[in-house]
C-alpha cells in the first residue's frame, strides 16, 4: 500500500464507511492519518453521496469532512412529531379547554397533508394549548467544538391549519440553549389568526438560525394554538410534521 500513488490510495480509502476511516484507519500511520485529515478523501466521499456536484473544488474553503458528517446526520430531532405516539416526548403541555388531542388526516372540514406519509395531527381547543420539546444536541451527536466553531444551521419548521369552518390562532417559539439553559437566540412567530372562512389548507413556517454563537448545546421548540369562536371539543389550530435539523 505505501508504494500506491496518494490519489489513487485517497480513492481507496474513500470507500470506506466514515466511522472506519476516523477510529481504525486514521491510526494506522502517519501518512494515513494526514490523508484522512485531509480536505480531498471526504470531498470524494461527499462527491459519491451526491452532497456536491464534481465542479466542487479542494480547496474552495468549505470543511469537507464536516460537511459530509453533517449531511449523513441530518434527520428531524423532534420525536413524534405528528402524534403518532399520542403525546409521548413533547413536554411542559398546556391543555386548555379540552386540551390536545390527535386526530387522524385529513379530519372535519380539513385538507389531506402534503406528504402523504402523514396520517395525523394534533388538534388544540377552546382554550390556549402548548406544548413543547428540548432537544440535546450532543446526545443526537453533533459535539461542542462542531456547534462553537462551525456553527451549522439550526433549522425549524413546523406545519400548522385550521379547521375550513372554524378559526384558530396559532404561534410558534424557538431558543437556542446553552448548557445551563441560558438563552442564546431566539425566534417567535407572530400570533397566527386564521379566519373562519378558511379552506383548511395546510401552511408551513420555517426559521433558520446562523450565526447564533458559541455555547449552545439544547434547542427548545414549543408551539400552540386555540379556536377562536370558543367552541367545546377541537376547533383549534391543528398542528404537524414538526421538524428541528441541523444543517450544512
Amino acid at each position: 500500500m505505501e508504494t500506491l500513488p496518494e490519489p489513487l490510495l485517497v480513492r481507496i480509502l474513500a470507500n470506506l464507511p466514515a466511522v472506519e476511516l476516523v477510529l481504525v484507519c486514521r491510526l494506522v500511520c502517519s501518512q494515513w492519518k494526514n490523508l484522512i485529515d485531509g480536505a480531498a478523501l471526504w470531498l470524494v466521499k461527499c462527491r459519491q453521496e451526491g452532497f456536491v456536484g464534481d465542479d466542487a473544488e479542494e480547496d474552495s474553503g468549505e470543511r469537507w469532512q464536516t460537511l459530509y458528517f453533517l449531511h449523513k446526520r441530518r434527520r428531524n430531532l423532534v420525536k413524534n412529531p405528528s402524534g403518532e405516539e399520542g403525546m409521548e416526548f413533547w413536554v411542559e403541555v398546556e391543555n386548555g379547554g379540552d386540551g390536545w388531542k390527535v386526530e387522524d388526516l385529513p379530519g372535519d372540514f380539513g385538507k389531506e397533508f402534503p406528504n402523504e406519509e402523514v396520517q395525523k395531527y394534533f388538534a388544540s381547543s377552546f382554550g390556549w394549548c402548548s406544548k413543547a420539546q428540548i432537544i440535546d444536541l450532543r446526545a443526537e451527536g453533533y459535539w461542542e467544538e462542531l456547534m462553537d466553531t462551525v456553527q451549522p444551521k439550526i433549522v425549524v419548521r413546523d406545519w400548522y391549519a385550521s379547521r375550513g369552518d372554524a378559526g384558530c390562532l396559532y404561534n410558534l417559539k424557538a431558543k437556542l440553549l446553552s448548557e445551563n439553559e441560558d438563552m442564546v437566540a431566539e425566534f417567535e412567530s407572530d400570533t397566527i389568526s386564521i379566519p373562519p372562512d378558511n379552506e383548511g389548507e395546510w401552511n408551513e413556517i420555517t426559521h433558520t438560525f446562523t450565526d447564533y454563537g458559541p455555547g449552545v448545546r439544547f434547542v427548545r421548540f414549543e408551539h400552540g394554538g386555540q379556536d377562536t369562536a370558543f367552541w367545546r371539543g377541537w376547533y383549534g389550530a391543528r398542528v404537524t410534521h414538526s421538524s428541528v435539523t441541523v444543517e450544512p
